[in-house]
Order: structure tokens, then C-alpha cells, then sequence
């Protein structure tokens, strides 16, 4: 039963004289009913801004990387591989926001199948960028710490299986969005499009589902494997004597502070809602917590967003080849930055003459 529905048996109810004295459908129990009038203004204020500028950031940076990659790069590799996959995961997140945009600040008018079709890519998109952020620095770790025993499995097969693995488990994970996504009429709020269709305990149910999902399955999982390799590349280049190994350990310690900034206040706030679900049944919960998680909600979850956006920075132009590529692209639209690139260019090769392990140059 949608909220039109239930606004019309309500209303029956208040005005039909001849069931005033049968109580059977009286509850005995307490209803908190919390108004979020304050709340839907402020991310109609708030999101639509926030979703064109992560829209507009991921687009110029992943289009970006996309362009290098087509132009430089041969998809003979399993970096690149992993990386176009990113880039194509980050793409179909992004497009969706223009239409999340246009929501907040009205209501839903695309229609069901859009509904459902745009659902199931901004979820498709969000977990696929996770696992190939998390996959890419797996493989970054076999290629540092596991070089010689790695070199013969790292091949393209490799990657295009587990590329295939990640998009089937992000699928897989977003079919419930497909399934329970739709589009229905709200008295106070219009055209909507959420989950409904079921009855509220096994919607309820699944939002728990959805909950311990997003936190375990696309937070812990990835943020342990991070750090774990993260911090064995870190032992790994500290045992040997490369020049450059301080600015290595810098960019790593960058990478993994920013995952850890961007991604763990909103998947605290994901558990803490999680938890506020578990308890809501037993009414312990309060409009004022609820509002606050609310409001937390709509901050970290545009923060997290963020990082589609500056993730291909830190996966690319933080690497010598792909700095070489963009100064090669800038040369060729301004004609000033030939000198300074040639110069640029001698100092690379010097470089990279003296360093022979190629494989931590990030």
C-alpha cells in the first residue's frame, strides 16, 4: 500500500460516523510520527548543488583519464584494465546524479522504468567503484610486494575475470534496488520514487539488509584490505634504497588518509541507522536522533561521493607515466609548454634510468 493509499484509508476512517464506536482497528500503542519538513528543505537546498558539482568534477576527471588512456595507453595491461573499469564504474555513478539532483528539488518525474534503471546504476556504480579502488591497490601490492611470484599470473586474463567478478557482485548486490524501486504519489511530497511494494516489516527487513551491506561488505572488507596493503608496500620500500622512497610513503599515506576521511563518517552514520532501524521496533528511538542521522546522512554521504570524483587524481597523475601523458596533452594545446616539457622529458628518462624498480613509482 503506497501513501496515497494510506492517506485515503485514513481519511475514511476519520470521517465514516458509523464506525465510531468500533475500535477494532484502534492500536494500543503509542505512534511517533517525527515531521521532516526541515530536513527535505535543507537537502533540497543542500543535494541538487552538491550532485551537479560531484557531476561536473567526475565527469572533466574520470573524462579526463578516459582521454589519456585512449590516447597513450593500450589496454594490454593490467593497471590500465583496472583502471578503465574504474573510470567507467565512476562514469555510471555520476550519471545518475543529475537526476537524484532534480528530485530534491521537486519530485520524481522521469517515470518507473527510469526510476528503477537510475536506482540500479547509482548503486551499481557506487559498489563498483569501491571494489575496483579496493582491487587496484590488491594488485598494486602483488606487483610490489609479490613481484617475481606475481609476474606470471598478473596477466590481461587476470583482469578481465576479476573486472567481471566485480561488476557481477555489484550488480548482484543492486538487484534489490531493480526489484523494489517504485514510483508512487505522497500527499505532502508528490511523485516519489522509493522502495515500496511489500509490507513495512519486510521493507524494513531489507533496509537492515541494505544497512550491514554498505558497512561490512563495502567499508570493512575494502578498508582492511587497503591498510593491509598499504602498509606492506610501506615495509616493502623501506627495505630497499631507493632515492625517491620518501615521496612514495607520502603519496601512500595520502591515499589511504583520504579514503579513511572520505568514506568512514558516512559509513558510521550508515551502521548508527543500522542500529536506530534495530531499535525502532521497540520504540527507544526519538525525532531529535532521527533528524540528527538525517542531516549526518545528507554531509557524509556527499563527502563520500566525492572521492569518485578525486580518486582517478590519485590513480593516475600521482604516477610519473601518467604526469608525462598530461604535460604531452597540455604541450599539444599550449604551445609555451614545449620548452618546459622537453626539459621535463630529459629529467624523467635520467631518472628513470636510475631507478630500476619501476614498479613503486606512483
Amino acid at each position: 500500500m503506497n501513501y496515497e493509499d494510506q492517506y485515503d484509508v485514513f481519511m475514511d476512517l476519520l470521517n465514516d460516523t458509523n464506525n465510531t464506536n468500533d475500535l477494532t482497528y484502534v492500536v494500543n500503542e503509542t505512534v511517533l510520527l517525527c515531521e521532516k519538513q526541515a530536513i527535505n528543505k535543507f537537502g533540497a537546498s543542500f543535494i541538487p548543488v552538491f550532485y551537479y558539482a560531484n557531476f561536473l568534477l567526475s565527469y572533466l576527471g574520470n573524462g579526463l583519464v578516459l582521454f589519456i588512456i585512449y590516447k597513450f595507453e593500450k589496454l594490454c595491461t593490467v593497471t590500465n584494465i583496472f583502471l578503465l573499469n574504474l573510470v567507467l564504474s565512476n562514469l555510471l555513478f555520476a550519471a545518475s546524479l543529475p537526476f537524484w539532483a532534480t528530485y530534491h528539488m521537486s519530485e520524481w518525474i522521469f517515470g518507473m522504468v527510469l526510476c528503477k534503471m537510475v536506482s540500479s546504476a547509482y548503486f551499481i556504480g557506487f559498489y563498483s567503484s569501491i571494489l575496483f579502488l579496493t582491487l587496484m591497490t590488491f594488485d598494486r601490492y602483488l606487483a610490489v610486494v609479490h613481484a617475481v611470484s606475481a609476474a606470471k599470473s598478473r596477466k590481461k586474463a587476470y583482469a578481465i575475470v576479476a573486472s567481471v567478478a566485480v561488476w557481477c557482485i555489484s550488480i548482484v548486490a543492486s538487484v534489490k534496488e531493480l526489484v523494489l524501486r517504485n514510483v508512487s504519489k505522497s500527499p505532502l511530497n508528490g511523485l516519489i520514487c522509493e522502495e515500496s511494494g511489500y509490507t513495512e516489516s519486510i521493507m524494513e527487513h531489507w533496509r537492515l539488509v541494505s544497512y550491514y551491506q554498505q558497512f561490512l561488505l563495502f567499508f570493512l572488507l575494502p578498508l582492511a584490505m587497503v591498510m593491509y596493503c598499504y602498509i606492506s608496500i610501506t615495509v616493502r620500500i623501506l627495505s630497499t634504497r631507493m632515492k625517491e622512497k620518501c615521496r612514495a610513503i607520502k603519496l601512500i599515506f595520502v591515499i589511504i588518509f583520504t579514503f579513511f576521511a572520505c568514506w568512514t563518517p558516512y559509513n558510521v552514520v550508515i551502521l548508527l541507522r543500522a542500529i536506530q532501524s534495530s531499535r525502532s521496533s521497540d520504540g527507544d528511538d526519538s525525532c531529535s536522533d532521527e533528524e540528527s542521522l538525517d542531516y549526518a546522512l545528507y554531509v557524509t554521504r556527499n563527502v563520500a561521493y566525492l572521492y569518485c570524483c578525486i580518486s582517478p587524481v590519485f590513480y593516475t597523475f600521482v604516477g610519473k607515466k601518467f604526469q608525462s601523458h598530461f604535460k604531452r596533452l597540455m604541450a599539444k594545446r599550449i604551445p609555451c609548454l614545449k620548452r618546459h616539457m622537453s626539459i621535463s622529458s630529459q629529467s624523467t628518462r635520467t631518472t628513470s634510468q636510475r631507478t630500476p624498480h619501476s614498479a613503486y613509482e606512483y
